[in-house]
């Protein structure tokens, strides 16, 4: 009998699992086949060398700040949306997806003014560690001129997210996700194509990677956006949405008052992540490259917690919009289980492959027996990873945007890259040790998470009549 009480305290039941799973499945494989394009495509720019894998690499570093900007602002909007579909409420919905478009558009013509004016700036700080100058300096070029190219994509970038998001969000994640597949093959073969020049085109090396990337972002926003218009009685939000770019001014303060820490929590974290790797840069060149290979394979095996983050988010949302607070709250506990297990088991196999998998890269075994090092240790924590992204998502369903800034780019800023930078600046510490000891902190940062979880003050219904 206590067996069975523990059972239905933190475990669903069969139809509880199987609407998690509709849920999470379709981000998962967007995000999967994404993930698993950008990692043949890292591949496939390491054939050419070292140093063009590590420029790519550093290139992405800021192209990543600008993405998470991004999902910080229209998630902020989506946990309206998300509450509002639970209510039903269609002109919500279409004020929220406008929003999304406006702030989204908005952010990403400054992020282009920015990489434009100090776009080498920023690269070159990734590339002051010990190694050979003129072999920095042919980082800087490749990455240089792969950046200026990804910028024509991030306009239809942004507006995809705009559309995905409101779409994920109402229960329709199924278009986002075919919509991710034909681009991520449209990249796939465009890669193929012209880094490598084949079928007659010219060998464009890191260029080519970029135009391949660039067209495909054109490819997704065209398939998403056109099943959108095609399907209006399916998308009562699309229905008028163009007509004016009009937000009620009091829905757009509380979606600010709500997104905006939110969209400076992903921000911030970005910039977290990608000061991180500037820290452990100045270890040398060897230890870009090494990071480049465990952050790509990350990126593939952390999509099975990430999307099932995602999914909590969507899922307490919709009930915290129909006014099902207590529901939400038992909820919460089996779905952060659920995550702490996917964690689990994504980490485990993630162990077992941190052996083999730098060996698919053209470069020196210094690099790949480092590379094993800094992924077996990633692997350890991806249990952890998985319960900070439930709790992140769950709290935030419920508009408490502060308190996820809180426990995600707070701790990640006061913890993890403060130590990075007095070790980076200040010690001898190698690599490896040093690396375990910032990823020790994701400790406190899930215990942190849990217990504002526990506590129940993030379960509110933040949309009104």
């Amino acid at each position: 009998m206590i067996q069975s009480g523990f059972s239905r305290k933190y475990f669903g039941d069969k139809q509880f699992y199987k609407h998690v799973f509709l849920v999470m499945l379709p981000i998962m494989i967007q995000n999967a086949i994404t993930n698993f394009v950008s990692m043949l495509d890292n591949l496939m720019v390491g054939r050419l060398g070292t140093a063009e894998m590590s420029a790519v690499s550093v290139a992405n570093l800021l192209v990543f700040v600008y993405n998470l900007s991004i999902f910080g602002a229209v998630s902020g909007a989506g946990i309206f949306t998300a509450q509002y579909f639970g209510k039903k409420d269609h002109e919500g919905i279409r004020y929220t997806f406008r929003f999304k478009l406006l702030i989204s558009v908005g952010l990403t013509l400054l992020a282009i003014l920015l990489f434009l004016l100090a776009g080498r700036f920023l690269l070159s700080l990734y590339l002051k560690g010990e190694g050979d100058p003129a072999e920095a300096a042919r980082i800087l070029d490749f990455a240089y001129d792969y950046m200026r190219v990804i910028l024509i994509g991030l306009i239809p970038h942004a507006m995809t997210q705009s559309y995905s998001s409101t779409l994920r969000e109402t229960d329709k994640g199924v278009p986002p996700m075919v919509a991710g597949i034909i681009a991520v093959l449209v990249n796939l073969f465009l890669n193929y194509v012209l880094i490598f020049g084949h079928f007659g085109a010219p060998r464009l090396g890191v260029i080519g990677a970029a135009v391949a990337t660039v067209s495909s972002r054109f490819v997704e926003l065209a398939v998403v956006a056109g099943w959108t218009m095609r399907h209006k009685k399916l998308n009562p939000f699309i229905e008028g949405a163009f007509r004016s770019l009009k937000v009620p001014a009091s829905l757009s303060i509380s979606i600010l008052k709500k997104g905006l820490p939110l969209m400076v929590n992903e921000t911030l974290w970005a910039g977290g992540i990608a000061f991180l790797e500037q820290c452990y840069s100045t270890r040398g060149l060897n230890v870009v490259a090494a990071c480049t290979i465990s952050n790509t394979f990350f990126d593939v095996f952390a999509v099975g917690f990430i999307s099932a983050g995602a999914a909590v988010g969507i899922i307490i949302g919709q009930q915290l919009g129909a006014g099902r607070i207590e529901e939400a709250k038992e909820d919460a506990r089996r779905l952060l289980v659920f995550c702490f297990l996917l964690g689990l088991g994504i980490g485990l196999v993630y162990l077992a492959a941190a052996s083999f998998i730098p060996l698919l890269y053209n470069t020196t075994a210094d690099v790949r027996q480092l590379a094993t090092s800094l992924m077996m240790i990633c692997a350890c924590f991806f249990p952890l990873e998985g319960l900070l992204n439930g709790s992140y998502f769950m709290v935030r369903a419920g508009g408490k945007t502060l308190i996820t800034m809180l426990t995600d780019s707070g701790l990640l800023w006061g913890l993890q890259a403060s130590a990075a930078f007095i070790i980076s600046r200040f010690t001898n510490f190698p690599i490896v040790p040093f690396y375990a000891l910032i990823q020790s902190f994701m400790i406190v940062k899930a215990l942190v998470g849990l217990w504002f979880v526990k506590q129940g003050k993030w379960a509110n219904t933040i949309v009104t009549e």
